[in-house]
């Protein structure tokens, strides 16, 4: 099959690596071209190694189609269309040679701006092409808005990821299925940097959307500062804070900073360097416990059967969770709730409690997600014809 993947944002969100690789991983051999939002970083991380990597965007050419999205711009408002003038052309380059586009951004739905993904949608159709909506989360009210369940319904298949997005969407699309995110099977691979651990640590990941969204100033990072100090003066396990996104604009580390700062003269908290999505898991796969606030950090500990605290701030934590364990309780701490100084702290407690019964039921579950992996690719291969 010749599979276009596009919609994924740049591979400084490792979780976005995460799903391109995981998807490869289902899929299998096949053709694959990335529309990509940011060349150079997706060569950085060598997703060139296992696809051909494009630019989505050329520049626009002044014809008939840039003047009528101009005067929609300035009289109607819609910017759209003239931001979707930037993907025509390499759109148009695939007439008639893929057999389907993959729209991979698994939350792209969930945070407005979602126009352009109902453009795209429509521009690879004109194409001939059909598109699947790969692997994504969307919160329940934003389905029932008018612009997206029409948008939605007109995706030839949507995967969701977790059963609160699935009970949604299948009231817009009887075209859907439920499977696992296609990060659960990305493989792992060992870094080559020498500081690996191999037992008793706390992985933490911490996001600064958390900080950004917190109801009380400072209450984030009064909840990781108790939990650490808790490890360091009651147990004998190392900390290890592990960066998952890196983007200018939203860097994990700008957060494990002003963690780390708190800790920099112990020598059992050591804060992990940027690296690729499957170098990550390898680490996080390592410690004995996580606690992770990027979904896609928590998969590769989930997938990997590593008790995990997730401090989520939407439905992709919950439903995730839940699709897990029967409930997302215990599992997930909404981050609307870290209004206590030890809620983080208690949550820890509670899965270091529970160690043994999680992992257990963790591996029976991956031993299901590994079947569910070829199912996966039948929807794709069914649908190609």
């Amino acid at each position: 099959m010749n599979i276009i993947i596009y919609g994924n944002g740049t591979s400084k969100n490792h979780g976005c690596e995460a799903i391109v690789r995981g998807t490869v991983s289902v899929l299998g051999e096949n053709n694959y071209t990335i529309m990509s939002q940011n060349i150079e970083d997706d060569y950085l991380y060598h997703l060139n190694d296992i696809a051909n990597v494009i630019s989505a965007k050329t520049p626009i050419k002044r014809n008939i189609s840039f003047l009528l999205a101009y005067i929609k711009m300035k009289l109607k408002k819609e910017y759209v269309y003239l931001d979707g003038l930037h993907y025509d052309s390499q759109i148009k380059s695939c007439k008639g040679k893929a057999d389907i586009a993959l729209s991979v951004g698994g939350d792209n739905y969930c945070y407005g701006g979602t126009d352009i993904y109902a453009y795209l949608n429509k521009a690879y159709h004109k194409q001939g092409i059909k598109t699947v909506l790969w692997g994504c989360s969307i919160e329940p009210d934003v389905v029932m808005q008018k612009n997206v369940s029409v948008d939605l319904s007109k995706y030839d298949h949507i995967v969701v990821r977790e059963s609160i997005t699935y009970e949604a969407v299948k009231k817009v699309n009887s075209n859907v299925s439920l499977f696992p995110d296609p990060a659960f099977f990305m493989s792992s691979v060992k870094p080559e940097i020498p500081q690996i651990f191999e037992e008793n640590v706390v992985g933490i990941n911490i996001s600064p959307v958390i900080i950004d969204n917190e109801k009380n100033s400072g209450i984030v990072l009064k909840n990781y500062v108790k939990l650490i100090e808790y490890i360091l003066n009651n147990t004998n396990y190392l900390v290890a804070l592990i960066p998952h996104v890196i983007l200018d604009s939203n860097n994990d580390n700008s957060a494990i900073k002003m963690i780390y700062n708190y800790f920099k003269d112990n020598c059992r908290v050591i804060v992990y360097p940027d690296m690729k999505a499957t170098e990550l898991k390898y680490v996080i796969s390592k410690c004995r416990f996580f606690i992770g606030a990027r979904t896609h950090s928590t998969i590769a500990a989930y997938s990997t059967c590593v008790p995990t605290v997730v401090v989520g701030y939407s439905v992709k934590a919950k439903g995730i969770a839940k699709d897990l364990f029967g409930t997302w309780e215990n599992y997930v701490l909404p981050a609307q709730e870290l209004y206590k100084e030890n809620a983080l702290l208690n949550s820890f407690l509670w899965i270091e409690k529970n160690e043994f019964v999680i992992k257990e039921e963790l591996k029976k579950k991956m031993v299901i997600y590994k079947q569910e992996k070829h199912k996966m690719k039948s929807v794709i291969t069914e649908l190609v014809g």
